[in-house]
């Protein structure tokens, strides 16, 4: 019997369980609701899966009825009673099996892509965990054996509980069982771009008829729609030239950095469902580079998902605040022995795969702006991370990145970076757009040279001072890399129109001795979270306080900002330093009122812009790089960075998250020279260096 046919069995088998299940009232009563509902969303599923297999065309209507069908029970009109909510699940099967049942269904809602990918081994897995689970409970009730659950009116013990540790152990093993299936197929989907099920939807589609949305498996909301429809209203020269200047942007980094793109034949392409007719048009421009795009989901299993990252393509969120819920659902599982499981299970794949890791050249990411604000809620019912697993975690991350260096170097790949408006950002949508193409596409060399003006009076300084403007509390003094030659080294790298798209800065990496003082931010976004009142404190280049004013208990603003900033690091060194130089993006930024909702990759060019975490050049600081004036850019290592030397697992941190003061909360900017007079670059609120003058006519146009 082939492994097929075995497959196929197990499958059928376990749905033939669960069908059995709805009309069971084996498990205590109070969890009898649980089991029906998510075995009937299970027997849903199916469904959706045979008529898929079956090639059912369905009407835009029927696509819709179908996707809200499937997403529904998570949408925030329905989440007050979702077991996807674990809040409802505590309170309906008590504290313990909430969280655990809660984290079991959001693992099943899984089965919603790998239906559509036709991934029928791994839904059958998802089913199976689901049998052991209900089998425990049915089992003891039947037996009279583990907890006595609920009582009857007499007082009597009718229904018993399994033991929660049972439950747990069952969950846990799911993980880490498991773990080298799942953990294996993501890495490959990441590299090979024979797994083309995204690829052939955009590629083969009539992209008019926008029922192809639905044939990703995604939630669909209007933004998908609005975006996608809006995509189709471009005329075709201004699809070609976002697609141009994307690709463009990727060709041209490896030319920056001396990088050989020839010996590449793959890219990773992540974006956000809408932008079919463009990303069309950049798998054809890549494919002329000779790259095969590859093009896969955002991870769909707990083992594989990092806090807050969405790596791949995917939709709007049905609903942030589920996300958010379920951000430590690692907790369940997360020990010393998965973490080790997990790093060997890795490792084996990246040798597995390792001539198509080789052949990979680095992603190319498509970024959306203008959602509203997501401003979450802590839930005491969700799972969270112990001080010991937060340490596991991080221990984790910096293993996995240690084998995918190992497999793809740093210093070999590239990267770009672009970003568009989605519908939510206002009536002028069409405006906006329009004006986020122009800065997308704004004069290369001239940026570069009134960049390379500013350089020259910075490579003059030992120390650089930022104070903000009125109403903004920062004070801060950067400390740099002596230059020993000043006629062949530089410390900051002039960036235009290449990895980080749009222009421009110039950015270098502190030395973190004598790096001191506040960084305060009255509004910012960084991802999907809007700070208010940001205030951050360094000593000797580390984070050493932080707070922002987004609840009113200060301990949970404390909490958000160590999540999303720190990524649960009890602090982390200053990588970064730079002077965002595009006021034509600020100026029509407030214009149409959305700088609060501008992404960091735009908002990091309109003002000074500090990142916490890694350098820019983690994991190829040893890799020589020169401005387009020929010196070398010295300023790849810092205190922490050079760790690596001695002791890799103290180097990395494996984020890096930009923080932006805006030109209207700047004062001044100063390079303050060795024998301490001052040279300013920004005062207040103005370049103030010899050939960058035409930096402030954006400014000027805004007052």
């Amino acid at each position: 019997m082939g492994e097929e046919t075995i497959v196929k069995e197990r499958y059928e088998l376990s749905l033939e369980r669960i069908r059995e299940m709805t009309g069971e009232e084996a498990a205590a009563s109070s969890f009898a609701d649980y089991f029906h509902r998510t075995a009937e969303f299970i027997l849903m599923v199916n469904q959706v899966y045979g008529e898929l297999r079956g090639k059912k065309e369905l009407s835009m209507e029927e696509c819709q009825e179908r996707n809200a069908a499937l997403y529904g029970d998570i949408l925030p009109e329905h989440y007050g009673e979702s077991y996807g909510n674990p809040a409802y699940a505590v309170k309906m099967l008590g504290d313990g099996y909430g969280q655990m049942l809660s984290f079991l269904y959001s693992e099943v809602r899984g089965l919603i892509p790998l239906a559509y990918e036709n991934r029928l081994e791994d839904m059958t897995i998802l089913q199976e965990t689901f049998i052991e689970v209900y089998n425990l409970f049915t089992m003891a009730a039947a037996d009279g054996a583990g907890l006595p659950g609920e009582e009857g009116e007499d007082g009597a013990e009718t229904a018993y509980l399994p033991l929660e540790s049972r439950v747990k152990e069952t969950l846990y093993w799911y993980a880490s069982d498991y773990c080298d299936r799942m953990a294996e197929y993501r890495v490959r989907e990441c590299l090979d771009p024979s797994l083309d099920f995204a690829k052939r939807i955009i590629m083969e589609s009539d992209l008019t008829d926008l029922t192809y949305l639905y044939r990703f498996g995604e939630y669909i909301s209007d933004t998908e729609l609005k975006t996608a429809e809006f995509m189709n209203s471009l005329p075709e020269e201004t699809v070609a030239l976002m697609a141009d200047t994307y690709t463009e942007g990727y060709r041209r980094g490896f030319e920056v950095m001396r990088r050989d793109l020839s010996k590449k034949s793959t890219v990773v392409i992540r974006y956000e469902l809408g932008f079919e007719r463009m990303i069309r048009a950049a798998v054809e421009n890549f494919r002329a580079m000779g790259l095969e795009p590859v093009i896969c989901r955002t991870a769909i299993h707990s083992v594989n998902k990092n806090a807050g990252r969405s790596a791949g393509y995917h939709s709007s969120s049905p609903n942030r605040q589920y996300d958010y819920d379920h951000r430590y659902d690692c907790a369940l599982y997360l020990d010393k022995a998965f973490k080790d499981r997990k790093t060997a299970v890795l490792r084996a794949a990246y040798g597995k795969y390792r001539v198509l890791a080789a052949a990979y050249a680095g992603p190319a990411v498509v970024e959306t702006f203008g959602q509203d604000g997501f401003r979450p809620v802590n839930r005491k019912e969700c799972l969270s991370l112990t001080e010991k697993q937060e340490k596991l975690a991080r221990e984790m991350a910096s293993e996995s990145a240690q084998v995918s260096q190992q497999y793809v170097p740093g210093d070999e790949t590239s990267f770009t970076i672009i970003a568009f408006p989605v519908p939510e950002i206002g009536e002028r949508y069409g405006e906006i757009f329009r004006e986020i193409i122009r800065i997308n596409t704004l004069d290369y060399e001239e940026y570069r040279t009134m960049q390379q003006a500013l350089i020259d009076v910075l490579d003059q300084a030992e120390s650089v001072e930022v104070k903000g403007g009125p109403g903004n509390d920062t004070r801060l003094r950067i400390a740099l890399h002596p230059l020993t030659d000043r006629e062949r080294q530089t410390n900051f790298e002039n960036c235009v129109a290449d990895v980080n798209i749009p222009v421009g800065e110039v950015f270098t990496s502190p030395v973190l001795k004598g790096t001191a003082g506040l960084l305060h931010v009255g509004n910012v976004y960084i991802g999907e979270f809007q700070f208010r009142d940001l205030k951050i404190c360094f000593e000797d280049g580390r984070v050493k306080e932080y707070s922002c004013a987004n609840f009113e208990d200060p301990e949970e603003g404390k909490r958000l900002v160590k999540q999303v900033i720190l990524k649960n690091h009890d602090s982390l060194p200053i990588g970064e330093f730079a002077i965002g130089t595009n006021t034509t993006a600020y100026q029509a930024a407030e214009k149409y009122g959305i700088t609060e909702k501008l992404p960091i990759l735009i908002a990091e060019k309109m003002g000074p812009h500090f990142a916490v975490g890694d350098t820019c050049y983690s994991w190829a600081e040893d890799s020589p790089v020169y401005n387009p004036d020929g010196k070398e850019i010295i300023a790849r290592d810092n205190e922490v960075s050079l760790l690596r030397k001695t002791d890799l697992s103290k180097a990395y941190f494996n984020c890096h998250t930009d923080i932006t003061i805006p030109y209207k909360e700047l004062g001044d900017i100063a390079a303050v020279l060795p024998d301490g007079t001052r040279k300013y670059v920004i005062r207040n609120g103005r370049f103030a260096v010899a050939g960058a003058e035409a930096l402030n006519k954006p400014l000027e146009r805004e007052e």
